[in-house]
């Protein structure tokens, strides 16, 4: 089956790009475009799609509302945002992961990348383990945004041990391979752990239940 991707980016060359990339692909499928944020959520509702190419910087409706828009509509469960950036957007980036995007991508990855993130993403995982995605989360998703509270460790309780632990690395960056490989586990009982803190914890992805395990203080910003 193939992965239906909308793409939401406010410039046609860029979209038409991505369009040929895409469905020259014999697993994915474009859906649709969108050259706005009140655009990509009327699509996304339209057309059910499994990813959507977000990109923040639009015209009227923005990427960040659009996203929140999406991740939070719950005819929307079996959708992922996956969030197109710059490294001057690193701090709408952080929002976005805090509205529920599934991960960021440069805006001018190179196509092997931009194929694997989507792909990535469609499967149900984040896009959380390059050094850049580390020190994004440590800048910004251990502390609140402004005004906000953290989440109560309470939040936790449901967890077992081995639940807390495989969900503090994977919100260090671990890979699910690397995490196996420290805790001597397989990969696939890496996987169910991470999914059963998912489904206890209610969080939509894999970058949900980073963002939880720091705002909980399960895992702490270092000194």
């Amino acid at each position: 089956m193939s992965i239906r991707v909308l793409l939401a980016d406010d410039q046609a060359l860029l979209r038409g790009t991505f369009r040929l990339l895409l469905d020259s692909c014999a697993d994915m499928e474009v859906v649709g475009e969108a050259a706005d944020g009140q655009e990509a959520m009327d699509l996304a509702r339209a057309h059910h799609p499994d990813v959507v190419l977000m990109d923040i910087r639009m015209p009227g409706t923005d990427g960040l509302a659009a996203t929140a828009a999406i991740c939070a509509d719950p005819e929307l469960t079996g959708t992922r945002v996956l969030v197109l950036t710059t490294f001057e957007t690193e701090e709408y980036v952080a929002q976005a992961l805090r509205f529920g995007a599934s991960g960021f991508l440069g805006k001018y990855v190179t196509t092997d990348t931009l194929l694997a993130g989507i792909r990535t993403v469609a499967a149900g995982e984040a896009l959380l383990s390059p050094g850049a995605t580390r020190a994004l989360i440590t800048r910004f998703l251990a502390a609140p945004a402004p005004g906000a509270l953290l989440t109560s460790p309470e939040r936790l309780a449901d967890l077992t041990p081995r639940e807390r632990e495989v969900t503090a690395l994977a919100a260090r960056g671990r890979s699910n391979a690397e995490i196996a490989a420290e805790l001597v586990l397989s990969v696939l009982t890496v996987r169910t752990h991470i999914q059963r803190a998912m489904t206890k914890l209610a969080a939509r992805d894999r970058a949900q239940l980073v963002v939880i395990a720091y705002q909980t203080g399960l895992v702490r910003l270092p000194g």
